[in-house]
């Protein structure tokens, strides 16, 4: 897995942009404010990812998206929280889509917060394993 981090956090972060995008314009879920802060935070993913996989340097992809993908973790950590029952310290604006709306709720416990956090871990997993793959002696 170390050896493959950056492809498989390039495919994982554009399935997170293909699902977040299929959600908002094709299935009509207007997003919140919490969501457009986990956009900004999970979208750029891509791109850096995407370049990294055409260069033969790739150390600095993950110094660049490790700080994004523990923001976009702590946004999606407060918005399951707040989405799943808890209590919001800061109140949603009567813009865009409302916070506390659950669009999805699969197998009973995942939302699309839960969703972006799963993202945003799983891109945290593919930089460590990519810092102890690189620290093996046989690489």
């Amino acid at each position: 897995m170390g050896k493959n981090a950056i492809a498989l956090s390039f495919l994982t972060s554009l399935a997170a942009v293909g699902g977040s995008l299929f959600y908002s314009e094709i299935m009509g879920f207007e997003p919140c404010v919490l969501c457009w802060w986990i956009r900004v935070f999970l979208f750029p993913l891509v791109i850096i990812f995407g370049v990294a996989l055409g260069r033969p340097i790739t150390q600095n992809a993950f110094s660049y998206s490790v700080p994004l993908a523990l923001l976009a973790a702590i946004v999606s950590l407060y918005f399951s929280y707040a989405s799943l029952g808890g209590s919001a310290i800061l109140p949603c604006t009567a813009e865009g889509g409302a916070c506390s709306r659950v669009y999805v709720k699969a197998f009973g416990y995942i939302t699309i917060p839960i969703m972006s956090l799963t993202v945003s871990l799983f891109v945290l997993l593919f930089a460590w394993a990519h810092k102890l793959f690189k620290k093996t002696p046989a690489n």
